[in-house]
């Protein structure tokens, strides 16, 4: 019975087999690139060590060196600012500045790194590309090149694992604060490697440490982690979520659709008045895509497109991660709808806004998706196959940034 107990309360806190860059960190000689130095955190509420305690409250706690400062990224410190939505300088309950990197500035200024030797970054990321926390902490390295700062990435699981790479690269006329690197839409990388590509890849020069996480490898999904999901925005709310958001965020961003933005299910629906849920799942399953099915789904949105409508269309079921690919998903969902219902889906198409185009483009990588979309009577096939021969050449470059600790 005392081991049978001791094995429930070890189930309690998540049993974690995986420790953080943050645990690594603290648990040996790392935390020497600290020692004597002030410190600026770039961070928000989704760090923490396997035991839940925030990464700011270790900086603070240690003794080896002083945190000055904090950077928070989209959303704010506490995760709760909605996309789009900014703030400015604040102060934590320790009198410690809190600077914003997603109002008026997105990159730290001299003056908010005048009086730091060290920036450490430890932020979970999403997987995916257009998510501007990677952004984030390639804007802090090039502003912490200029001025000789040293830059530690507390490394952090890849909630799709390492190994699913789909979707466009980032043609350069693109880039923007929704995609900063050229990688595919799901690069298969931790946030760390990023770092790592990012720094040689790009000729920064930063003085770049990676803190490799203890325990994880390339093939597990963050529920194989054991560790605890923090939501990392508003609408990624669960562990799973990060699956669904490359699989309709993009379509998102066209306004066509409701994605589950303003209902329950964010990313993990796809419906609207004019579509015949039956038939639309029906199209789908046949195609027999990798790792999914998808059922007839009838709901009414709080707010978004479509609010207070009757919505009709598709609810995604991931049953193997290990093959699913998003973004081949998301191009089916598509393709499908242009070819079951033309005139609706064209007359939606024409009414986009400037704007969410623009943004679409951004969020891709590419205009010429948006022009497939467009004029192709069937553009699934050519979308699927699309940058392809790019894709390839990028698998090759990205094997130099694997970190060797996460195996093949």
């Amino acid at each position: 019975m005392r081991y049978l107990f001791i094995f429930f309360l070890l189930a309690l806190n998540g049993f974690a087999n995986v420790d953080p860059g943050v645990d690594v960190f603290f648990q040996g000689s790392y935390i020497q690139y600290i020692k004597g130095k002030r410190v600026g955190l770039v961070t928000n509420h989704t760090a923490r060590d396997k035991n839940l305690i925030t990464t700011i409250e270790r900086f603070k706690k240690q003794k080896e060196g002083k945190l000055v400062a904090l950077f928070a990224p989209e959303h704010g410190i506490d995760g709760k600012v909605h996309a789009g939505d900014h703030f400015e300088r604040l102060f934590d309950e320790d009198h410690i500045p809190v600077f914003s990197l997603y109002g008026k500035t997105r990159r730290p200024t001299k003056e908010m790194l005048q009086n730091i030797d060290v920036l450490v970054f430890d932020i979970q990321d999403i997987g995916s590309r257009p998510y501007t926390y990677s952004t984030t902490l390639f804007y802090v390295m090039e502003e912490a090149a200029k001025y000789k700062i040293p830059v530690i990435v507390l490394d952090r699981p890849n909630p799709l694992g390492g190994k699913i790479v789909d979707g466009p690269m980032l043609e350069t006329k693109w880039r923007s604060f929704l995609g900063y690197i050229n990688v595919p839409y799901c690069h298969g990388m931790t946030i760390g490697e990023l770092a790592l590509f990012f720094n040689q890849e790009y000729h920064v020069g930063c003085t770049l440490h990676v803190i490799p996480m203890k325990g994880w490898k390339r093939s597990m999904h963050f529920r194989d982690t054991h560790l605890s999901w923090i939501p990392s925005s508003p609408n990624v709310p669960e562990a799973d979520t990060p699956f669904f958001y490359p699989t309709t965020g993009i379509s998102g961003e066209l306004q066509i659709f409701n994605i589950g933005i303003g209902y329950t299910l964010p990313f993990k629906i796809m419906g609207a008045p004019w579509i015949d849920a039956d038939e639309f799942a029906g199209k789908l399953n046949k195609l027999l895509l990798d790792g999914v099915t998808f059922l007839p789904f009838h709901y009414r949105p709080y707010y978004g497109p479509y609010k207070n409508q009757d919505c009709h269309g598709v609810l995604l079921v991931i049953h193997n991660p290990a093959i699913y690919r998003p973004v081949t998903i998301q191009f089916a969902l598509l393709g499908i709808l242009k070819s079951l219902y033309p005139k609706e889906f064209l007359k939606k198409f024409s009414e986009v806004e400037p704007s969410h185009k623009k943004t679409f483009c951004q969020a891709i990588g590419s205009d010429l998706i948006f022009s497939i979309l467009q004029k192709d009577k069937f553009p699934f096939v050519r979308l699927v196959n699309f940058q392809k021969k790019e894709r390839e050449e990028f698998l090759k470059i990205r094997q130099k940034y694997l970190l060797p600790e996460y195996g093949s």
